[in-house]
């Protein structure tokens, strides 16, 4: 019995969180890390068609980018920072924003907001990204902002979970990486 404790103590000690708001959120998943081989992972695109990461993105630098939701002006603003960004960075890098928004509401907001450079997924069906890469918000089923850079190879090489979910990400710290791959 006193070794069952002791494991759920290990479990509780482990436990990641970002914050909302101030308040503590817990993490489902594990964490990535710099080094550790990029999980796969299978999205939605705003037809409704599977995407899987794997094939997609193989053999190029990505930038995958968590952000809760398009409909709030933080992931707003950030989703179009990063879209100014990847029309300059080129054919072999390839920028992917995931949220848990519905494909039709991802494709809307894409539109109002003249997106083209990134492409948009959702995770809503089965949250396989958020638990594949350790962002999802287990008691809201939305996604933790992050950023994290996966080279050709498929190693991950750069990895920023913001502390605070209404808060930007560091932008000059991940183009900084993205300019060490490309």
């Amino acid at each position: 019995m006193e070794e069952n404790n002791n494991e759920e103590v290990k479990k509780e000690a482990v436990k990641r969180t970002v914050t909302m708001q101030g308040r503590p959120m817990a993490l489902a998943g594990d964490e990535m890390k710099v080094g550790m081989p990029a999980p796969d992972f299978k999205v939605t695109d705003n037809d409704m068609l599977p995407m899987k990461f794997s094939r997609s993105y193989g053999g190029k630098v990505a930038v995958i980018v968590a952000v809760p939701s398009l409909d709030t002006s933080v992931c707003d603003l950030e989703a179009r920072r990063f879209n100014k960004e990847a029309e300059i960075l080129g054919p072999d890098v390839g920028v992917l924003v995931v949220s848990m928004d519905l494909p039709f509401a991802q494709r809307r907001w894409c539109g109002s907001a003249g997106v083209k450079a990134v492409r948009v997924f959702s995770d809503y069906q089965k949250a396989d990204f958020g638990k594949a890469w350790g962002v999802l918000i287990k008691d809201l089923r939305l996604l933790a902002r992050a950023v994290f850079i996966v080279d050709k190879d498929g190693i991950v090489k750069y990895a920023q979970i913001v502390p605070e979910v209404s808060q930007e990400p560091d932008y000059n710290e991940v183009l900084t990486a993205l300019r060490a791959l490309v």
